[in-house]
């Protein structure tokens, strides 16, 4: 077993993503002197989950009576997220707390919504019954759907979205000027490898042939993660799809300062962009995954990320569809852009950040399975304590290593989300002529 670490003691980041940064950060506040980072590209790191116009920030405190360890847990996580979003001067200029609205278009999603949706202890919600009160969210003119049997609730307090690209370059900027070393670029900041000496890990080696040695080796490196250590199915890199309208100047304006709109089986909206004036859309369903032979398991299957900035056809129709409920004088315009943007999901849901069992020096620190993005201000500090060895019980048990719960695991699971065909997809069944063309427009 490693050492408790020093203040002196070198430490590599594996990822410049939401995580990573977050991680550099929190490592620089608490005094620690040698802490490099590798990354493929420039912070932010195009293919980087946060390095998103907006992000859902969605307060989820624990219930009365709710007993769940996880939930015990990831509502630690959000409480200390959304105090670093109001508080932290690092973060707080790009959390807009305009309110978020949860939804369903069916009964049988309503209900779901009602048990394990919505805080309706800790937040001040408000039932949506009614077309009529969709549409009264929002200024005039925004809303002009007939939200064909949608029934949900609005919140207006801890909830709204975050600018995600801009936050993650604040936190970067700020670690680096504390001291923390990024080095990015294809040759130098990509890892091709871990490297292993004397049963441990000794740092990692980068696509220029350079070996860089630490004295623990940190990995967040999001879906691509998978790709470095073997997780023992614990991690299932999964995407989902998003695309932009470019507004008007005007447009925009009429558009600011508004709720999150979520259907939890159609898709959700975020308002237009400061800078591009992109209104961004996305359709809702289990995620996609891209399996392949696995390398590391005979006869097995592993979902291996990609980055494009296109999205299948079958997505762009479920997006106008959500739009038609919605806002059908939007539902016919063309794309200003699209991507599609990938996490890692845990069997739970739960995040995963431990001391690998195996190799005391390094630290796993994935599976944001959906939700990484807006524990931005706060995660990193939670991976810090892991490397120190003082994170709380009740947080560490949730999200220990645990292959255990990965045996047998169903890559085709839908792990409670909705939407789409109801099933995860498989990138390997869309074919090259049905993917979108969308032109970004600068």
């Amino acid at each position: 077993m490693s050492p408790p670490p020093t203040k002196g003691s070198s430490i590599l980041i594996i990822g410049g993503g939401t995580w990573g940064c977050s991680t550099a950060l929190h490592l620089a506040r608490r005094g620690y002197q040698s802490v490099k980072v590798l990354d493929p590209y420039e912070i932010p790191s195009p293919i980087a989950a946060g390095n998103d116009v907006n992000k859902i920030m969605e307060h989820k405190d624990l219930k009365p009576g709710i007993t769940s360890p996880k939930s015990a847990a990831f509502a630690t996580f959000t409480r200390a997220a959304l105090a670093g979003w109001k508080t932290d001067p690092v973060f707080s200029p790009y959390f807009h707390e305009t309110g978020f609205i949860v939804a369903g278009h069916t009964p049988e999603l309503v209900q779901h919504i009602k048990e394990g949706e919505v805080d309706f202890y800790e937040g001040d919600y408000v039932a949506l019954n009614t077309p009529e009160d969709f549409r009264a969210t929002m200024p005039a003119g925004v809303l002009t759907g007939k939200f064909p049997g949608w029934k949900g609730w609005i919140s207006k307090r801890g909830t709204g979205w975050i600018h995600a690209r801009k936050a993650m370059v604040s936190a970067y900027a700020e670690a680096k000027r504390l001291g923390v070393v990024f080095i990015t670029g294809e040759e130098k900041g990509r890892v091709e490898g871990l490297v292993f000496e004397g049963g441990d890990v000794v740092g990692a080696r980068t696509a220029d042939g350079v070996v860089h040695r630490a004295e623990y080796t940190i990995l967040a490196a999001g879906a691509a993660s998978d790709g470095l250590l073997d997780f023992k199915k614990q991690l299932r890199p999964t995407a989902w799809t998003l695309c932009h309208i470019r507004m008007t100047p005007e447009e925009a304006r009429a558009y600011r300062n508004l709720p999150v709109l979520f259907n939890i089986a159609k898709g959700f909206f975020m308002e237009p962009d400061e800078d591009k004036h992109e209104l961004k859309i996305c359709d809702e369903h289990p995620g996609y995954t891209n399996l392949v032979p696995d390398p590391k398991h005979d006869g097995a299957v592993t979902s291996v990320p990609f980055a494009r900035h296109q999205i299948p056809l079958e997505a762009e129709s479920r997006a106008r569809d959500f739009l038609r409920d919605t806002m059908p004088h939007l539902a016919e315009r063309p794309f200003s852009f699209a991507r599609i943007c990938w996490d890692a999901d845990t069997p739970d849901r739960a995040f995963l950040i431990d001391r690998h069992p195996e190799y005391s020096s390094l630290i796993v620190a994935v599976g944001g399975s959906g939700n990484g993005a807006m524990q931005m201000p706060a995660i990193g500090g939670f991976i810090v304590d892991a490397l120190e060895g003082r994170l709380a019980d009740e947080v560490k048990d949730v999200v220990r290593w645990r292959p255990e719960m990965a045996v047998g695991r169903d890559w085709s699971s839908t792990q409670g989300r909705h939407g789409g065909p109801e099933r995860v997809m498989d990138f390997q069944h869309v074919k090259d002529d049905t993917w979108t063309h969308i032109q970004d427009v600068k």
